[in-house]
């Protein structure tokens, strides 16, 4: 994710937008936490801060469930403390399928009772059972899912979902 945030076209296109953004990690029912509250990216000094504290960030849950649910009921919470903008995203990545939480189609729909777009990135690498979850259960009408092949493809992935989603911002 750092890498892509000191891209120059997502960069140039954060700056233009003022686009505000927050990371949250998630993994199992209980497992949610803001790791980078809201930041809204007015320079290309705030972008590049943006970034440093991204790849500084340790990752907050290893080796617990996957329940995406309550990950997109943590984030639609943050938006109460979220600065004006004209779309709200939930993006959300995982490598895996639910085996902890609630119904994942419940807090979809609440999003979208929001109108919260939630796009996704798969990371799996043989098949596509994740990114076929994701888009049957976890996306909004209005949102997409990519795949990323493996890890080491994510950054690639998050990049190109990174400008799709500013693409609307600013298009």
């Amino acid at each position: 994710m750092a890498d892509a945030l000191r891209d120059p076209e997502i960069v140039a296109a954060m700056v233009e937008g003022e686009v505000p953004i927050a990371v949250m990690q998630w993994s199992g029912s209980d497992k949610q936490q803001l790791s980078i509250p809201w930041t809204t990216i007015r320079t290309s000094l705030d972008a590049n801060l943006l970034a440093d504290r991204a790849r500084l960030m340790e990752r907050a849950f290893i080796l617990s469930d996957t329940a995406p649910a309550e990950a997109i009921h943590f984030a639609l919470g943050l938006f109460d403390s979220a600065p004006d903008c004209e779309r709200q995203v939930i993006d959300i990545s995982g490598d895996g399928t639910p085996n902890g939480g609630s119904d994942v189609n419940l807090a979809r729909q609440a999003a979208e009772r929001s109108d919260v777009t939630i796009n996704a990135i798969a990371i799996e690498s043989m098949g596509l059972a994740i990114t076929n979850f994701y888009r049957g259960a976890v996306i909004t009408r209005d949102g997409f899912a990519m795949t990323a092949r493996t890890h080491r493809n994510y950054p690639e992935a998050i990049r190109a979902k990174i400008l799709r989603e500013l693409s609307k911002v600013i298009g």
